[in-house]
Protein backbone atom coordinates (compact mmCIF):
# COMPACT_ATOMS: atom_id res chain seq x y z
CA UNK A 1 0.00 0.00 0.00
CA UNK A 2 3.37 2.58 0.57
CA UNK A 3 4.39 1.64 -3.03
CA UNK A 4 0.72 2.84 -4.61
CA UNK A 5 0.76 5.95 -2.53
CA UNK A 6 4.37 6.78 -3.50
CA UNK A 7 3.72 6.34 -7.10
CA UNK A 8 0.33 8.39 -6.68
CA UNK A 9 2.15 10.81 -4.90
CA UNK A 10 4.94 11.30 -7.43
CA UNK A 11 2.73 10.99 -10.25
CA UNK A 12 0.79 13.82 -9.56
CA UNK A 13 3.67 15.82 -8.91
CA UNK A 14 4.78 15.34 -12.18
CA UNK A 15 3.26 17.45 -14.63
CA UNK A 16 5.11 16.41 -17.95
CA UNK A 17 3.69 12.18 -17.24
CA UNK A 18 0.42 13.57 -16.50
CA UNK A 19 0.10 15.25 -19.88
CA UNK A 20 2.10 11.94 -21.73
CA UNK A 21 -0.86 9.69 -19.92
CA UNK A 22 -3.57 12.08 -20.80
CA UNK A 23 -2.21 12.23 -24.68
CA UNK A 24 -1.84 8.65 -24.90
CA UNK A 25 -5.53 7.90 -23.40
CA UNK A 26 -6.85 10.52 -25.89
CA UNK A 27 -5.39 9.17 -28.90
CA UNK A 28 -6.42 5.46 -27.63
CA UNK A 29 -10.30 6.36 -27.28
CA UNK A 30 -10.06 8.19 -30.73
CA UNK A 31 -8.65 5.25 -32.55
CA UNK A 32 -11.51 2.72 -30.13
CA UNK A 33 -14.68 5.09 -32.63
CA UNK A 34 -13.49 3.69 -35.75
CA UNK A 35 -12.59 -0.38 -34.47
CA UNK A 36 -15.96 0.07 -32.18
CA UNK A 37 -18.38 1.18 -35.13
CA UNK A 38 -16.80 -2.05 -37.26
CA UNK A 39 -17.20 -4.30 -34.36
CA UNK A 40 -20.22 -3.28 -33.61
CA UNK A 41 -19.91 -2.74 -29.63
CA UNK A 42 -21.51 0.82 -30.19
CA UNK A 43 -24.54 -1.42 -29.84
CA UNK A 44 -23.04 -3.05 -26.63
CA UNK A 45 -24.09 -1.78 -23.23
CA UNK A 46 -21.47 -3.40 -21.74
CA UNK A 47 -18.97 -1.17 -23.61
CA UNK A 48 -21.23 2.02 -23.77
CA UNK A 49 -21.37 2.02 -19.52
CA UNK A 50 -17.39 1.73 -20.02
CA UNK A 51 -17.20 4.91 -21.80
CA UNK A 52 -19.42 6.48 -19.65
CA UNK A 53 -17.78 5.42 -17.03
CA UNK A 54 -14.64 6.65 -18.59
CA UNK A 55 -16.08 9.70 -19.28
CA UNK A 56 -17.04 10.58 -15.61
CA UNK A 57 -13.50 9.66 -14.18
CA UNK A 58 -11.57 11.79 -16.59
CA UNK A 59 -13.91 14.73 -16.63
CA UNK A 60 -13.64 14.97 -13.12
CA UNK A 61 -9.98 14.37 -13.21
CA UNK A 62 -9.39 16.73 -15.15
CA UNK A 63 -11.61 19.48 -13.18
CA UNK A 64 -9.24 18.23 -9.98
CA UNK A 65 -6.03 18.58 -11.84
CA UNK A 66 -7.28 22.18 -13.07
CA UNK A 67 -8.65 23.22 -9.26
CA UNK A 68 -4.79 21.84 -7.87
CA UNK A 69 -3.37 24.45 -10.55
CA UNK A 70 -5.35 27.19 -9.63
CA UNK A 71 -4.38 26.60 -5.88
CA UNK A 72 -0.91 26.46 -6.87
CA UNK A 73 -1.06 29.76 -8.87
CA UNK A 74 -3.43 31.76 -5.74
CA UNK A 75 0.01 30.23 -3.28
CA UNK A 76 2.50 31.40 -5.80
CA UNK A 77 0.32 34.92 -6.36
CA UNK A 78 0.07 35.26 -2.46
CA UNK A 79 4.09 34.72 -1.64
CA UNK A 80 4.56 37.48 -4.52
CA UNK A 81 2.44 39.97 -2.58
CA UNK A 82 4.10 39.17 0.16
CA UNK A 83 7.84 39.69 -1.61
CA UNK A 84 6.74 42.93 -2.79
CA UNK A 85 5.24 44.42 0.51
CA UNK A 86 8.86 43.40 2.04
CA UNK A 87 11.17 44.86 -0.81
CA UNK A 88 8.86 48.17 -0.08
CA UNK A 89 9.30 48.11 3.87
CA UNK A 90 13.09 47.81 2.93
CA UNK A 91 13.76 50.67 0.55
Amino acid sequence: MVVIKSLWASVQGDPVFMRRVNGWLTIFWVLMIPVSIVTGWVSSVEYVSALSLWALVSGHWSAWQAARVEVHQTEDADVQDVLDEVRKLAT
